[in-house]
């Protein structure tokens, strides 16, 4: 966890880890230990069809956990929380030039047919990742505003996503260090706080970069 200042605003940076777990746990802490006011949520997602490009960024606009099942006990739809409805968890929305995608979350990475399936014709979910809609449920959980952005990088039907993904990884370290990483994921913070949050003291800004 780091913590400091941008544009004059505190601001945590956790790198939660991969799962649901730790991102839910990473978000808990943050919420409990620095009394956030917004969470924000930065990684990277799997493309699962042809409106969704490799390095592309998306705004999150819901997200269900496609592995959280109660349909035999509460004849719910897959993904339905037991506290809730419907499968989809609502995320707030920045008023910003990127294109609203719903997001499938699951402690699953793989190029299984079913999941796939599941994803796209029952769920209707464009990206898939493995922690996004764990810090959604957190967030409401908190009465927090929540926001994500994934960056793709793999697409399904473009061969095995694993591959893709262990491919684009290496070369994108290969032209990118640590530093430059972190510069790039500064300047888009920046566009967001002094855009869209005018204050300069109030607002705890919580950045998960999965």
């Amino acid at each position: 966890i780091h913590v400091g200042k941008a544009y004059g605003k505190d601001v945590a940076v956790c790198v939660c880890g991969v799962g649901k777990v730790n991102a839910a746990l990473g978000a808990q802490i943050l919420i409990s230990k620095f009394d956030a006011e917004k969470l924000l949520n930065f990684g990277v997602a799997g493309g699962l069809n042809e409106t969704t490009k490799l390095c592309q960024v998306y705004q999150i606009s819901a997200a269900v956990q496609f592995d959280f099942d109660l349909v035999q006990l509460n004849g719910t739809k897959m993904g339905t929380l037991n506290e809730y409805e419907e499968p989809y968890l609502p995320l707030n929305e920045l008023p910003l030039s990127f294109e609203k995608k719903n997001l499938g979350t699951a402690d699953r990475f793989n190029d299984s047919h079913a999941d796939y399936k599941l994803l796209t014709e029952e769920l209707n979910a464009d990206i898939r990742d493995m922690e996004g809609c764990a810090i959604v449920q957190a967030a409401l959980a908190a009465s927090l505003p929540v926001y994500s952005f994934k960056a793709i990088s793999d697409v399904a039907g473009s061969g095995s996503t694993t591959e893709q993904y262990l491919i684009n990884k290496n070369i994108y370290q290969g032209e990118f260090n640590v530093n430059e990483n972190f510069r790039i994921l500064l300047k888009f913070l920046s566009l967001i706080l002094k855009a869209h949050w005018q204050s300069s003291s109030f607002l705890s800004v919580y950045i998960y970069y999965s």
